[in-house]
């Protein structure tokens, strides 16, 4: 009979690991499809506390008249007329003090948990209107403070369950619904304010929050400074500005932010309001889109008021509670090393039947391959309920041990199978190395691949791959030189 070259035994040896690419894409697919429904039900937990939040304020609005220039057509004849109409002035603080205390915990929905979050609130503002206000286009006699407004925002007023509490020059206001700065889409509340513009209001304030990945402050003022504590040892911080200070370990973080007027870049008073910040983060209620309000310039005071005109976005700060090791994401990087599995473990048995005399059968290694290829199902099955780490260390002896005890019986010998299970520790063992050190995750792949493609040269330098002729002798069959 007539043995297949090693070159063909090659070919075939190729194929069958290129038919495992449809497994292997089919376990891809189903982490994406795990992963999503990991975020749906995050979702259904967060709906119920609260999401992403994007805090904002104080923020002092005070109504003022003003005379405008107005056009109109009268029996087809173009005449203009002054008008007198309402417009909003929005005065940013002088300075801005926070502090907030964030309480982590934990919930799960069946197999899924989401990070959820009890925030703690404190502010004082100091509000003083320009000297040279006037050049702002407004004049002092002309603010209707009797219906002056200061506005607190929050994305998703949802989380405010606890109230709050707002002073100004002393006195306690009595807080209202709504009208929040557009920065958090107009969601929050307000108090009326009493005050004639005179010297400096001194503002404090108070709010018990809830929310869950993430919140966010968005600076506004001459000065904003804002002071975060949380026992949450994993923060990501973002938005525009990073913290100053920070301090980060296993009992929680601190950062403290500073943030000043010319930063910004925003005028201490202004006639229109600045909307959703473009740098916050993203949530499942859509607060990071910009609010517009499509406001006509002037409304007459008999229509019943000044409308809100937001122009731009605002910036922030921003602190998120990440989850220390995301599984989706490492059980997705795992599958990406999944050809390397197949090719090394093919590689050793294509050695061992050209080098050694061992017959492998076309089946037999695509039963193999199929092990490798379980071996990333049973990770991700086991990383949703026990976490990553014991998962990995279960699904990897598991599939150690049965691709051990078949390559004895395909091999025919113990030997040969114990050097398979080291292979495969190996192999397990770097791809949890490659998994963890993900900046030096090309060069340690690199510098291995290229020590394996040397082993290959020199184990196959003897080798004679374009020998198609070669015979095996049969008992009973005379050999061609006897003949």
């Amino acid at each position: 009979m007539r043995a297949r070259s090693p070159g063909l035994k090659l070919l075939f040896t190729l194929i069958i690991a290129a038919a495992l690419a449809v497994p292997l894409l089919l376990v891809y697919a189903l982490v994406y499809d795990r992963q999503g429904q990991a975020a749906t039900a995050q979702a259904s937990i967060n709906s119920g506390w609260g999401g992403d939040q994007v805090i904002a304020g104080p923020l002092l609005v005070v109504p003022f008249r003003t005379v405008q220039q107005q056009t109109v057509q009268e029996n087809g004849t173009t005449t203009t007329r002054a008008v007198e109409v309402e417009k909003l002035l929005y005065i940013s603080p002088v300075s801005n003090a926070v502090e907030t205390g964030i309480a982590p915990q934990e919930r799960r929905k069946s197999i899924y948990r989401s990070v959820l979050y009890e925030a703690q609130v404190k502010g004082s503002a100091q509000f003083a209107l320009p000297s040279d206000l006037t050049r702002f286009g407004v004049t002092r006699e002309r603010l209707l403070w009797d219906r002056a407004e200061l506005r607190l925002g929050i994305s998703d007023a949802r989380g405010l369950t606890r109230g709050g509490t707002l002073e100004a020059g002393g006195k306690s206001l009595e807080l209202q619904p709504g009208k929040g700065p557009a920065a958090t889409g107009g969601q929050g509340f307000f108090a009326f304010v009493p005050w004639n513009g005179e010297g400096t209001l001194a503002v404090n304030y108070s709010y018990g929050l809830r929310g869950s990945g993430s919140l966010s402050l968005v600076p506004r003022g001459g000065s904003t400074g804002w002071k975060v504590r949380s026992t949450w040892p994993s923060p990501s911080f973002g938005g525009s500005f990073l913290p100053e200070k920070r301090k980060i370990d296993s009992k929680g973080f601190t950062a403290d932010y500073t943030v000043d007027k010319l930063a910004l870049g925003q005028p201490p008073v202004s006639m229109s309001d600045y909307g959703t910040p473009g740098d916050a983060p993203s949530n499942q209620f859509g607060f990071r889109e910009s609010v517009a309000y499509d406001a006509p310039s002037a409304v007459d005071v008999a229509g019943g008021g000044a409308n809100e005109v937001v122009e731009g976005s605002s910036r922030s700060l921003s602190v998120g509670l990440i989850e220390p090791v995301n599984l989706y994401s490492k059980v997705n990087r795992s599958v990406k090393y999944g050809f390397l599995f197949v090719g090394f473990t093919f590689l050793a048995f294509l050695l061992f039947d050209i080098v050694g005399g061992a017959h492998v059968a076309a089946a037999e290694y695509l039963l193999t391959g199929a092990g490798l290829v379980l071996f990333f199902v049973l990770l991700l099955a086991f990383s949703e309920v026990i976490g990553f780490l014991p998962a990995y260390i279960l699904a990897s002896g598991a599939i150690i041990g049965l691709l051990t005890a078949y390559s004895a019986a395909v091999l025919g010998s113990w030997k040969r199978a114990r050097f398979m299970g080291a292979l495969l520790v190996g192999l397990y063992a770097l791809l949890f190395t490659l998994l963890n050190l993900e900046d030096l995750a090309l060069l340690i792949g690199s510098v291995l691949l290229f020590l394996a493609l040397a082993g290959l040269m020199y184990t196959t330098r003897q080798v004679d791959w374009s020998n198609v002729g070669r015979r095996e002798e049969q008992p009973g069959e005379d050999s061609p030189s006897a003949a």
